[in-house]
């Protein structure tokens, strides 16, 4: 794996490169990739957990323990789990989306796959995201993993990055789009 740059050159990028080889190692990519989709969840839902991720005020060794109550009640791997414990200990818990999203990158490159960054309005069904996965397949010519995000603001549509490429068919972006050209 190069590490020159790309995913690498970030701090997030160095965790996320970590933890992918410690999983491939271990023969436990899927695994950890379940659990780090189950710790994305829990900070969307979570707004005690998101809380515990963010703030400065939590102190070192109470972040520790509460990661690891949480690591066990939301039935972690060991991996993600002890991790997670790095990342308290290192007070880099405020990183763990953008560990999360380059993780994500990693583990769909290794299975050969495109990684696209979803947004819509509101949460996709199951039917959509596999509808999307096949367009979005159709258009590249591979496999393509979506992680997927709601923005409420787009009021409607999606906007879809792949890689530097970007897709965006909201209806915030049209409308603003209208705006401008009535601006003249």
């Amino acid at each position: 794996m190069e590490t020159s740059g790309g995913i690498q050159a970030s701090l997030p990028g160095r965790y996320a490169t970590a933890l992918f080889e410690l999983a491939r190692d271990a023969k436990a990519i899927d695994k950890v990739e379940a659990s780090l989709a189950t710790v994305r969840a829990a900070l969307d839902q979570s707004p005690d957990f998101r809380q515990l991720t963010t703030s400065p005020l939590i102190a070192r060794g109470a972040a520790t323990k509460a990661v690891a109550a949480v690591a066990k009640k939301l039935k972690l791997d060991a991996t993600t789990s002890k991790f997670l414990g790095v990342l308290a200990d290192n007070r880099r818990l405020s990183q763990l989306p953008a560990i999360i999203r380059a993780f994500r990158q990693l583990a769909a490159s290794f299975r050969g796959e495109t990684s696209a960054e979803v947004t819509s309005a509101h949460p996709l069904s199951n039917d959509q995201v596999t509808a999307l996965k096949q367009s979005l397949r159709q258009r590249i010519g591979r496999e393509v993993s979506v992680d997927l995000a709601v923005d409420p603001s787009l009021l409607g549509g999606l906007v879809v990055r792949i890689g530097s490429q970007m897709i965006d068919s909201s209806i915030k972006t049209r409308l603003n789009t209208l705006a401008h050209a009535m601006k003249g």
